[in-house]
């Protein structure tokens, strides 16, 4: 009983009395290790996420950690010379991609105006042109589609119904050539028939 009350009234780092045990301080004695790596781990994924997310409340609630962690990696000497490394060779990427780009877009625009305006081109190839240059065009077809799903209970004579419904559809737009079953059948007839003999 001494003891923790000892503990409970001994004097803080800048000398005032603490009423409750300081959890962050290890005991006297005693020496807090901490696992560096797993740190480094953890300040390097605050750095990665600050690159697309601004937010600090986002980052910590994506990795699970306060907001003080993240504004403590983010505001730190180390921190603000990793991120700003980071930010440099991003910028570097880009600047190499449009250096790309402004190479290789000469030669895409001739081989799409060949394309487009050529005689002995193949379905495949006019299509992709046609699909590209409307991309360019901002005239990009749309990509996301969003579906709904319903649940429903029929009987067999509604099942029937639709198939029906269906066939006739198809019939009447050419979709469905009828073919008599007799024919085929005396047509496998006549083969067994043959084995027969």
């Amino acid at each position: 009983m001494l003891s923790q009350e000892k503990q409970t009234n001994r004097s803080s780092l800048y000398g005032f009395e603490m009423r409750a045990v300081d959890n962050r301080r290890a005991p006297e004695g005693e020496r807090k290790t901490y696992d560096i790596k797993q740190l480094w781990q953890r300040s390097h994924e605050i750095l990665r996420l600050a690159m697309f997310i601004s937010c600090q409340k986002r980052i910590a609630e994506i990795l699970g950690i306060t907001e003080a962690t993240v504004s403590n990696t983010l505001n730190s000497e180390l921190g603000r010379k990793k991120l700003s490394q980071l930010r440099q060779r991003r910028d570097e990427e880009s600047v190499d991609v449009m250096k790309e780009v402004d190479k290789l877009l000469p030669k895409a625009l001739k081989t799409y105006d060949d394309i487009l305006s050529g005689e002995n081109v193949t379905a495949l190839q006019k299509a992709t042109a046609d699909t590209l240059t409307m991309d360019l065009g901002g005239y990009r077809a749309p990509t996301k589609t969003i579906s709904k799903s319903s649940h429903l209970h029929l009987t067999v004579e509604e099942i029937e119904a639709f198939k029906e419904r269906g066939l006739e559809a198809a019939r009447s737009a050419g979709l469905i050539i009828d073919v008599k079953h007799e024919t085929i059948k005396e047509v496998q007839d006549d083969t067994s028939g043959s084995s027969d003999s």
